[in-house]
């Protein structure tokens, strides 16, 4: 049985109130008004993460009849659990770079047309740079700070950062440059537009094989034991992208399980939105590399310890390990008294998609007509989504794409000479 929802109530997004921002930048796209070049083209997005639902609602936005088929729920995954970081300019230097800018202004732009501010928490921030190194105290196992003073640059520390041990700060982002959003709240706030103004209808299942006519025609997917038909299908799976047939058959892409925490300061009003990305040194030597997101809701996310291990079956086995979250709870102390008693509402795990090559895996998959792909995002998911989104729709409206480039992520590159794909 096939459960199709087409109603608002599965994507109803929790209405918050945060500081609104001004539009800085502006990004033109001539696949931003509806087209009416394929009026008639049923398109299948199978994922309801953030790729998934991004593809749905710009494919949707050009005319285009699209279902959206999730097995578990909407952002229930790294969707739902990551931290929702923004940054313009991280990615230059590499084949994201192109990728990374259209997405952030597109986000920018996302948030005019869907009042981000208020219903995801979408908000321009600084972010700084921190260095903390803690050590034992003499009579407890409990972690201490070793005391600094003097420290070059200390004006950039912000008043509820007052860990004794915070050193070297240096400003990384600005509002010009960096920015947030609630991954959950965002993720479901476009699928709610999607679905209102676009018509686009969520199918609740597991999506078995992809149905191909003829050995290279897609002609629809297998959910739940029935075909659903589709002109064209996106597979935007995440990290379970790899046990989908099609894709195994052309390229690998692994989890990389990350964890997080979110806690709530009894004085929410203290925090302020300064985004830290941390270099922290345990009193064993350890080094790593936490981030602590303050978010407009007045809770504040912590993410770090990251572990290669198997993906599982369902999202709903995916559960965080109990010495990395006692680890970032010691983060949390050595940032900030503030933190330091603060109640602690989740702790969590996700996994992050990665492709072999460390690129998005985006754009058509070779000699099967009508099947795309979308995934291997890594932990830049929550950035890149819009564009990725848009740029699949004008690929698959149009034949091109014109918003970004997508030769650097097209899963031709993985083609071997001679490949088997297995035939539906």
């Amino acid at each position: 049985m096939v459960s199709i929802l087409c109603t608002t109530s599965l994507v109803s997004t929790t209405i918050i109130t945060c500081q609104s921002t001004r539009a800085l930048l502006h990004i033109k796209m001539e696949s931003s008004s509806t087209s009416t070049s394929s009026p008639n083209k049923k398109i299948l997005v199978c994922g309801g993460g953030v790729i998934g639902v991004c593809t749905a609602y710009f494919l949707a936005k050009r005319g285009a009849q699209v279902t959206l088929v999730e097995k578990s729920g909407v952002a229930c995954a790294a969707s739902g659990k990551a931290g929702g970081f923004l940054a313009l300019d991280w990615c230059d230097g590499g084949p994201v770079s192109s990728l990374a800018r259209a997405s952030f202004l597109l986000h920018q732009q996302l948030a005019e047309e869907l009042d981000g501010s208020a219903s995801y928490g979408y908000r321009r921030l600084n972010t700084l740079s921190l260095g903390i190194q803690e050590k034992l105290t003499s009579n407890s196992e409990k972690s201490g700070l070793k005391s600094t003073s003097n420290s070059k640059n200390s004006e950039l520390i912000p008043s509820w950062v007052d860990g004794n041990g915070v050193v070297n700060p240096a400003s990384i982002g600005t509002p010009q440059t960096t920015a947030q959003v609630h991954p959950q709240f965002f993720t479901r706030a476009v699928l709610s537009a999607a679905v209102e103004k676009y018509g686009v209808n969520v199918v609740m299942g597991e999506v078995q094989k992809v149905e191909l006519e003829g050995g290279n025609e897609v002609r629809g997917v297998v959910v739940n034991g029935e075909l659903v038909r589709g002109d064209a299908v996106v597979l935007a799976l995440g990290p379970w992208s790899s046990k989908n047939e099609m894709i195994s058959g052309l390229f690998r892409i692994s989890g990389l399980k990350a964890h997080s925490i979110v806690l709530r300061p009894q004085n929410t009003e203290a925090i302020g939105p300064q985004a830290l990305s941390l270099k922290y040194v345990t009193a064993q030597g350890i080094s790593m590399d936490p981030d602590v997101y303050p978010r407009p809701t007045g809770e504040v996310y912590i993410c770090g310890m990251s572990e290669e291990v198997e993906v599982p079956d369902d999202p709903q086995q995916v559960l965080p390990r109990k010495e990395s979250i006692e680890m970032l709870q010691r983060v949390a102390q050595a940032v900030s008294s503030q933190l330091a008693n603060a109640e602690l509402q989740a702790e969590q795990a996700c996994f992050l998609p990665c492709s072999d090559d460390g690129r998005p895996v985006i754009g058509k998959i070779p000699d099967i007509n009508g099947a795309y792909v979308a995934t291997g995002h890594s932990c830049w998911g929550i950035l890149n989504a819009p564009a990725t989104g848009a740029s699949l729709a004008e690929l698959i409206i149009d034949g091109h794409s014109k918003i970004v480039d997508l030769k650097p992520f097209d899963p031709a590159r993985f083609k071997k000479a001679t490949r088997k794909i297995s035939i539906f």
